[in-house]
């Protein structure tokens, strides 16, 4: 059968997963039905759903006439870029999609770039025509520009261009909607562009384990690009780690994909995209080779991690009250699992039993993880993400990010006093049609807790994305966050009386009815200091009641935090909390003599060194 292995690569939200769910549904072997026609197929993860992004890559299969397209949908944002990069070495070329009325914007760049790396020829899909400000031959210029500046070859440059509307679910070679009928033009262009896998049934087994996956019956089964031989169910071979290690395994059961499903069969051929079971200690950029002679593919390299936090068992005392999952040995056990399918993770002990440090590429990386958890039940309490440093000959340096930024003219001013503030260089800027566009490099903890103040600078108008650059040399101190907490100093339930008191002095984080506890953080001060207030104060009854009593306790409206919002929001003095049902903020030191103690016995390190 006619084969071709494709990887679908895009920024966030350019209609990617869309795009694949018109393949899949236009094939001819589609079988799959679904209650809500709206709902994305590839994106089956119930947090991917809500957050309209791919997390997590995908394998499908589909049919075109003769031929088999295997078909990998790749996450788009950079934080899940150890993905992208492993899912580049199981394809021999790729489709790009291009919103075509903003154009490439900096993680298509990230993700092209992998792409570019590996060789690949790439059909670029300019998707969104339908969109009323859709400019597409725009779009296309600034593609080209793209793939100069990232140093394509003159035969990457050449690449084919199909227009599409992906949630109409129509291709064209011409970027008008009203001709366009199917996303078979899209199917032409696959066949003739992206060369079929150059593998050699006749030579030893060679197989690279790019993702795993879990199967309640078969346990761990290895995903990955089967480069050369034949793999049987049932044979021997040579399972190869990443230290070079060699040792004899039986291969379980054998499965190939059809649809977005996985299929028995006796053996696969080399160029397939094979799924393995029955070697349970596989991990991923390993290799299953011959039993004769067995050689090692080359081991997928995986960018470093530049942000770390502190994960530990839960110590409030509302522990356990809320979690299936409270341990230290449930919370090290998940870690765990979560490090054999995510390589671009760390995982460190620490000098306390129930503490380690994680280290990923951003903050959403973290943070997804941190969601998974806590909606699988785990409860647990994590520190202010922090940067990583790295020592060079240079001296210290400390990971750069370029950040992109689109906001309405008016708020121009604001952000690049903002940027400015966290240590930010503008290297580029714009005005196309009353929108200012802007480029900076910044330090990556200068991004830490941006988003809610650029959210609030620009009204919510505003548009950011950000990319990693890499590692330079130690950018200076960043000036102290001016916010500080407002802390309750009783535990108990929240009320009117109590809150209102409590809100003239910032913004709160909740209303009344809400069990707290002494340390809790419930609202922000306008102030640069911390406050302590008691909400679950009750109003004296007296026998006396005034003509205008009541009348001005109106509570406003609290701000809620998503988890990212904590995370943002925390100072280094300080936890969030989090269960299956809530998300606290807290002191580290939950009472004021406990604090004070702490800030003592830090001043009296910093004197004695």
């Amino acid at each position: 059968m006619d084969l071709r292995n494709i990887a679908i690569i895009a920024h966030v939200d350019h209609g990617k997963t869309t795009l694949v769910d018109a393949l899949l549904k236009q094939s001819e072997n589609f079988k799959i039905k679904t209650d809500n026609p709206t709902d994305l197929i590839m994106d089956s993860n119930e947090l991917e759903r809500e957050r309209g992004i791919t997390i997590f890559s995908k394998n499908a299969s589909i049919r075109y006439k003769e031929a088999k397209i295997n078909i990998v949908d790749t996450p788009g944002h950079a934080d899940f870029g150890g993905e992208v990069e492993r899912i580049m070495r199981m394809v021999d070329g790729a489709i790009l999609l291009i919103d075509a009325k903003e154009g490439p914007m900096p993680q298509t760049k990230f993700v092209l770039r992998k792409a570019i790396e590996a060789g690949h020829k790439i059909i670029v899909v300019i998707n969104k025509i339908d969109k009323p400000d859709a400019r597409s031959n725009w779009a296309l210029n600034a593609t080209y520009d793209l793939f100069i500046e990232l140093g394509a070859t003159d035969e990457q440059i050449d690449f084919p261009v199909i227009y599409a509307s992906a949630v109409a679910g129509k291709a064209g070679t011409e970027p008008d909607l009203s001709v366009m009928k199917n996303v078979e033009p899209l199917f032409e262009a696959i066949m003739e562009y992206i060369p079929a896998p150059k593998a050699e049934k006749n030579e030893p087994l060679q197989m690279l384990t790019v993702n795993l996956q879990y199967d309640n019956y078969r346990g761990r089964i290895a995903v990955g690009r089967l480069y050369s031989g034949v793999l049987k169910k049932g044979m021997w071979v040579s399972h190869i780690n990443r230290r070079g290690e060699i040792k004899k395994a039986q291969i379980g059961n054998v499965m190939l994909f059809d649809g977005l499903n996985r299929i028995d069969v006796p053996e696969a051929d080399a160029g397939e995209i094979v799924a393995v079971s029955g070697i349970p200690e596989i991990s991923i950029g390993e290799t299953i080779a011959a039993l004769e002679n067995p050689k090692a593919l080359a081991v997928i390299h995986i960018d470093e991690p530049t942000i770390k936090m502190t994960f530990g068992v839960n110590t409030s005392p509302f522990a356990g009250l809320e979690g299936e999952y409270t341990t230290s040995r449930n919370i090290k056990e998940r870690l765990t699992k979560e490090l054999e399918t995510d390589v671009a993770l760390k995982v460190e002990d620490t000098d306390k039993t129930d503490r380690w440090i994680v280290s990923g590429r951003g903050e959403l990386h973290l943070a997804i993880l941190i969601e998974k958890m806590r909606r699988e039940g785990y409860e647990l309490e994590v520190s202010k993400p922090q940067v990583i440093f790295k020592e060079s000959e240079a001296g210290l340096t400390e990971p750069i990010e370029l950040v992109s930024v689109e906001v309405p003219e008016e708020f121009a001013g604001v952000v690049i006093e903002m940027m400015g503030k966290r240590l930010g260089k503008m290297k580029d800027m714009g005005v196309d049609n009353h929108t200012t566009k802007m480029d900076f490099e910044i330090p990556t903890r200068g991004l830490i807790g941006v988003r809610n103040e650029f959210m609030t600078n620009t009204k919510g108008l505003g548009i950011m994305n950000t990319l990693f650059s890499g590692y330079e040399p130690y950018k200076g101190d960043l000036p102290e966050n001016p916010h500080g907490s407002i802390i309750t100093t009783e535990t108990g339930t929240t009320n009117n009386y109590g809150l209102v008191s409590a809100q003239g002095r910032g913004k709160l984080f909740m209303g009344a009815g809400v069990e707290v506890y002494e340390g809790m953080v419930i609202g922000e001060n306008a102030k640069s200091r911390d406050e302590l207030v008691n909400v679950c104060r009750q109003r004296e009854l007296t026998n006396f009641r005034a003509k205008n009593e009541g009348l001005q306790d109106q509570l406003e409206v609290p701000l809620k935090l998503t988890l990212e919002d904590a995370l943002d929001y925390i100072h280094d003095d300080e936890l969030v909390e989090i269960t299956p049902k809530s998300v606290r903020i807290r002191k580290k030191y939950l009472t004021e003599n406990d604090r004070r103690k702490a800030e003592r016995e830090e001043k009296q390190k910093l004197d004695q060194g």
